[in-house]
């Protein structure tokens, strides 16, 4: 029973869910058998409290399976995984994208006869990984990779000795792959990377964010629909804002990274906007779009946030007009700046967090109620369910065939989801 198919156990964000895509491309083509693969992260203490907790679980539901352990958490602090019982192996964010790693791993005297841990110095990686997919997740919409690492160092942030510094993919080799993508009949495709708007950057004469999406658009005309994951909105190029005011099948929806809505708590952060520069990009993307739609990233109880300092930004949701909101309570991550700044109570904490998520939900009510009666196009992820353009989940009455773009009316709302005939 336990001679089985590797399985994969995928923690955090986005990119690591493509990343563990990737990984199994990998593992079937180096034979190996009977591995369970945690691919962790580390953006908070939770996100670590969970992979150990996932890990420990693993092993009890798989005695003779092989545990290797990867992803940012691994990357960040491997001597904490590798000293549990439970782990067999821990790989670095690198080594885990080489497909001579998991070669070496289907010999039957790799574990034992070789250190466990395999974790170098992500800061000497100069390219993105070499293995590319051509999409997950579902038959409608693929993910794909531009850029990984930060150049950035936000004071709360562990995520740039977990991925690197900013490294890119090339325009062509993005180009080709999402051509490929919209052959196998996919109609969406999604930008994703750790600091989408550092792309092109690190490339010969420094190209920006927004002439990929042009090239992208130009060159894939069977593309139906090109959607960025986030973005650090100060960093939006000037071309990127034009498409967005000009092409359509650029999605109206944007998940931006503000993380507070205060300018003492975002000089303390070490972010590099103000409050009024997300308030502007904001209404100007909206003016550009009026069908614009944004998600945001915000941290409840930074250090030495005051209750007027959160007011600025539990008051931000509505000025900026977030709908989607990713809340994030704040707690320190060893080796980051903030962690040694004065910490806000936890019971303040948890209370701000609470009140930011009702912010979000009444954002998210008013969206939902604005667009009954309105006819939308949506494209299917299962017979019965949906998203608008918008990134709104759509419930339909009927079966609809899977990864298709259908148009309909939306008749109501139960307060999480669209309803449509």
């Amino acid at each position: 029973m336990d001679r089985a198919a590797p399985r994969f156990t995928t923690l955090g964000c986005r990119l690591n869910a493509y990343e563990s895509e990737a990984m199994k491309e990998l593992v079937t083509a180096a034979g190996v058998e009977n591995v369970q693969v945690v691919n962790t992260c580390a953006v908070t203490a939770e996100a670590v409290r969970k992979a150990r907790q996932e890990i420990r679980r693993l092993r009890r539901a798989h005695p003779r399976a092989t545990i290797v352990v990867t992803g940012c958490a691994a990357q960040t602090d491997p001597d904490r995984f590798a000293a549990m019982d439970e782990v067999d192996l821990v790989l670095g964010n690198a080594e885990k994208m080489r497909g001579e790693t998991w070669t070496r791993l289907a010999g039957p005297d790799f574990i034992g006869a070789t250190e466990k841990v395999m974790v170098d110095d992500i800061m000497a990686v100069r390219e993105t990984a070499g293995h590319l997919i051509d999409g997950f997740g579902t038959r409608s919409r693929a993910y794909v990779q531009i850029q990984n690492g930060c150049d950035h160092r936000c004071t709360f942030c562990i995520i740039p000795y977990g991925r690197g510094n900013s490294r890119s993919v090339p325009a062509g080799v993005v180009v080709d792959q999402i051509a490929r993508l919209a052959e196998r009949g996919y109609n969406e495709v999604v930008l994703t990377g750790v600091d989408l708007t550092s792309w092109g950057a690190d490339l010969p004469g420094g190209p920006r964010l927004g002439a990929l999406v042009r090239r992208i658009l130009n060159l894939v005309p069977g593309l139906q629909r090109l959607r960025i994951s986030s973005i650090d909105s100060i960093e939006a190029d000037p071309a990127l804002m034009a498409a967005i005011a000009e092409e359509d099948r650029l999605m109206p929806h944007l998940h931006l990274s503000l993380q507070a809505g205060d300018d003492l708590i975002l000089k303390r952060m070490k972010r590099r906007h103000s409050r009024a520069d997300a308030i502007r990009f904001c209404q100007e993307a909206r003016r550009l779009r009026p069908d614009m739609t944004f998600g945001a990233d915000i941290i409840a109880g930074f250090p030495t946030e005051t209750e007027a300092m959160f007011d600025n930004s539990l008051r931000l949701v509505e000025e900026c007009g977030l709908t989607w909101l990713h809340v994030f309570p704040y707690s320190p991550r060893p080796g980051t700046p903030a962690a040694r700044m004065p910490q806000v109570d936890g019971n303040a904490i948890k209370d701000r967090a609470a009140r930011l998520r009702a912010a979000g939900k009444a954002q998210v009510a008013t969206h939902l109620a604005a667009q009954v009666g309105r006819t939308h196009r949506i494209l299917t992820e299962s017979p019965r369910m949906g998203r608008t353009e918008q990134f709104t989940e759509v419930d339909f009455a009927a079966d609809r065939p899977v990864g298709r773009i259908v148009t309909a009316s939306v008749t109501g709302h139960d307060g999480t989801r669209l309803q449509a005939e």
